[in-house]
């Protein structure tokens, strides 16, 4: 069930309804919206060596920026890693277990999805309360009066990304659950 395809059905084969494909098109728009920022975190350190071999010195606000965006960029696209199943776990053994014990590798794929649900979740608030702190604050990166940008844009968008990563993990591990049943129900 590694393949994008498969993990878009429900356990049945069914393709999913006009909510899940909803769902797979915000769990979509968000990766490609970490792609192109991936592009535009090549353009920003490319233009950075450039000013500093024409110049002899460095952009404002690349180091900031770049840490910022790098964050984002993962947080934006670990729900569609999460959907077509590449997380790191052992490989080795669960496919196995999972096609000669179906049950019982239904249960234990939804336990690990609802362990990352939580680990996630967690993250997600964190990151929620940090978003508040930085609004409040009206906290920024750069220097005053050379070149600032506020903060609280980037941390929204990592609380988005995680927190759809989060509810992802749920929409697998409530699939898993719906796959145990069926195959209690078909021996």
């Amino acid at each position: 069930m590694s393949s994008t395809t498969e993990s878009a059905r429900h356990p049945d084969g069914r393709p999913p309804n006009a909510l899940g494909r909803a769902w797979h098109m915000l769990v979509d728009g968000l990766a490609a919206l970490g792609t192109v920022l991936i592009l535009v975190l090549m353009l920003v350190i490319s233009a950075d060596i450039f000013m500093r071999n024409l110049l002899g010195s460095s952009l404002p606000l690349v180091s900031e920026l770049g840490a910022l965006l790098l964050v984002m960029i993962v947080s934006l696209q670990l729900a569609t890693t999460i959907r077509a199943d590449r997380l790191a776990r052992t490989e080795i053994f669960f496919p196995a277990f999972r096609l000669k014990r179906p049950v019982a590798g239904s249960l234990l794929s939804a336990a690990f999805n609802l362990t990352g649900a939580a680990m996630i979740g967690l993250i997600a608030w964190s990151s929620f309360l940090i978003l508040q702190k930085d609004w409040a604050s009206g906290e920024y990166i750069g220097v005053t009066g050379i070149a600032t940008l506020p903060v609280w844009p980037f941390r929204a968008f990592i609380v988005l990304g995680v927190s759809v990563a989060a509810l992802e993990f749920l929409v697998r591990a409530l699939s898993d659950l719906v796959a145990c049943r069926n195959a209690g129900d078909h021996p």
